[in-house]
């Protein structure tokens, strides 16, 4: 009895510095796996350097070795401490956590796998835990209903954009000819795109004196056009905040307490069991 108890005590402590960022042990170890994340893509970015490989080749691999070694211990730590492991294995960061591992082990077997290691940015995600940014997800929300309720509007602005630049197109293709660069229609249409947006590469420029006249008119029916997607989204917007005016920030969640069992991790201050599935939160 004693024996179950303490691992209990043991699974528990380790839950609660793994999987949650509130305490002093979870923030410092989730600090400190960000620091790790860093470093091992700063030391992968270093290693496609060719001149500084050559230089300190051994001391990058060793690093990367150390922390990868890191990283597949906290893997399986992360699988121990919850009581349904596939659950995590088959999260979204229980995936990212394996493929942020696993390209070193393959680099042994299959070259050019090593530089997949640069998937590990992903696990930066997680400081959304540490710095409790859940709070600001309700405004990215608003501003997704936003894009869904503009995504008419939109798709008839974008329609009409295309017609003009097929149109503006053909027309500086008559123009200028293929003796200026507008060999054919797609490139004038290529070139037209690429001025309405303001982009100008330059690789094809009008040479007469109306193919320029046409280019001016184009260049500044381009300020308008990237400014109408942006008008239509933001009355979206705003309508989309008034709509939610009765939403309390009070119901955000802004602590990470996660569930040993289903790993969810949006209970409120204070909670003793998990809203989701009703099993015990690890509690101090």
């Amino acid at each position: 009895m004693n024996s179950n108890t303490e691992h209990k005590n043991w699974r528990s402590k380790l839950h609660e510095i793994i999987y949650e960022a509130d305490t002093p042990k979870g923030k410092g170890f989730d600090v400190i796996l960000l620091i790790a994340i860093i470093a091992s893509i700063i030391l992968v970015m270093l290693e496609s350097v060719k001149s500084f490989d050559d230089k300190y080749h051994n001391f990058l691999n060793i690093s990367e070795w150390v922390i990868t070694i890191l990283f597949s211990l906290e893997y399986i730590a992360r699988i121990v401490t919850v009581k349904k492991p596939f659950k995590y294995i088959f999260s979204f960061y229980g995936i990212v956590d394996f493929l942020a591992t696993i390209p070193k082990y393959l680099s042994l077997i299959f070259a050019g796998t090593h530089a997949l290691v640069a998937l590990r940015a992903l696990r930066l995600l997680r400081v959304f835990r540490i710095l409790k940014l859940a709070r600001y997800l309700g405004a990215s929300q608003n501003l997704v209903n936003a894009l869904k309720a503009s995504k008419a509007k939109i798709s008839v602005f974008l329609f009409a954009v295309i017609i003009t630049a097929i149109i503006l197109g053909t027309i500086m293709y008559l123009i200028e000819g293929e003796e200026n660069g507008f060999t054919n229609i797609p490139k004038s249409v290529y070139w037209c795109i690429v001025t309405l947006t303001t982009v100008g590469f330059g690789d094809i420029t009008p040479q007469t004196p109306i193919g320029q006249f046409i280019a001016s008119l184009v260049m500044v029916l381009g300020y308008g056009i990237i400014a109408v997607p942006t008008g239509i989204v933001s009355a979206e917007y705003t309508h989309s905040l008034k709509n939610n005016d009765n939403s309390s920030e009070e119901d955000i969640p802004l602590n990470s307490q996660s569930c040993g069992n289903c790993l969810d991790d949006t209970h409120k201050d204070g909670a003793q069991f998990c809203h989701k599935c009703g099993y015990q939160l690890y509690n101090e």
